[in-house]
């Protein structure tokens, strides 16, 4: 019999709606998916949900050495990480903040020992977690240190569309000298490499946008792209990689243009990622590439209001489940 995939599953936020999304598509049925999910979070934490979800679900205890079983219906396997204090839907505690880091470092480590094939996270909340007293700025940097990653690319996605950025969670003032040929180099070449390996396309084709408007215009709008973008761009394509740009960010994200483009490569946060969440918000992915692991999560964040009142959707996180299966695959093909 071919063994299924095991996936690690991080809730995030106690207090958000992470415990709920999971316990929800465990009431929907986790049959579709072909693996195992293994959720790593307090245990009481998660039944305490369940009951106020009012939704009857099995908890049974993760066992390393088992083997792999898909889920059944209102079933969900737990690898109990105890929370640091009091857990109450929609009110953030930073006693909590450690446990969230706890569980992703938890998960990760399992990716890295191969005893998880993947890891798909529910959102945390940044803000908590820095008044706690720890510096962090998202998943995408964290998972990069735990795994010695030389550099992180965020990546969103949503049906067709995908987003990578060239910076991630910058100031505006500080994007322009964050980019350089050799950043800019390091980033084409991951989201070039991930979406061969990891997406199984043989040959990607990859819209860059520029920084500035209209593209610079000739240099009246600035000098970024005819000093560092084009200079790199220009040198892939003459090793054979298939990209396409500077292209004016607000023309780019045009069927014309994204018809035949597998990836679009955008130069800050805010340049790319309104257009795709407008196209696919409630669906769409993060996906961090660059990593040795395969780490998939959910486009949104902990929604503190709809914390335990069962009214949150579970598309994102069914599509970020989908899309790491998807990218097992591709890397096992």
């Amino acid at each position: 019999m071919k063994s299924i995939p095991r996936l690690a599953v991080t809730p995030g936020e106690p207090a958000g709606i992470g415990p709920d999304l999971i316990i929800q598509l465990a009431q929907q049925g986790t049959t579709p998916y072909q693996a195992e999910l293994i959720v790593i979070a307090d245990k009481a934490m998660m039944q305490a949900r369940a009951q106020q979800l009012k939704i009857p679900v099995t908890f049974t205890d993760y066992q390393m050495y088992s083997t792999k079983s898909i889920n059944k219906a209102l079933e969900i396997k737990v690898l109990d990480i105890k929370c640091g204090d009091s857990v109450v839907a929609g009110e953030l505690n930073k006693k909590n903040a450690q446990y969230v880091l706890d569980t992703l470092t938890r998960a990760t480590k399992g990716c890295l020992l191969n005893e998880f094939d993947a890891v798909v996270t529910a959102p945390l909340h940044k803000g908590i977690i820095n008044d706690a007293g720890v510096a962090f700025t998202g998943h995408t940097e964290f998972l990069a240190k735990l795994t010695k990653a030389p550099l992180p690319v965020m990546m969103l996605a949503a049906d067709s569309l995908r987003v990578a950025l060239a910076t991630t969670h910058l100031p505006l003032k500080d994007v322009s000298a964050a980019i350089t040929k050799d950043s800019l180099q390091q980033v084409i070449s991951i989201l070039h490499h991930d979406l061969v390996t990891k997406f199984g396309i043989k040959s990607p084709h990859i819209l860059i946008c520029g920084l500035n408007p209209h593209a610079g215009e000739g240099g009246h709008l600035g000098m970024e792209e005819i000093e560092t973008i084009e200079p790199v761009i220009e040198a892939f394509k003459k090793e054979g990689m298939n990209l396409t740009g500077p292209l004016p960010a607000d023309t780019l994200f045009t069927p014309k243009y994204l018809e035949t483009a597998d990836a679009v490569l955008a130069m800050y946060h805010d340049q790319g990622l309104p257009v795709l969440k407008h196209v696919g918000f409630g669906h769409a992915i993060n996906v961090t590439l660059g990593l040795p692991i395969i780490r998939t999560s959910v486009d949104h964040g902990t929604a503190l209001d709809l914390a335990g009142s069962g009214k949150a959707s579970t598309g994102s996180l069914m599509a970020a489940f989908d899309a790491a299966l998807e990218m097992i695959q591709s890397t096992k093909a």
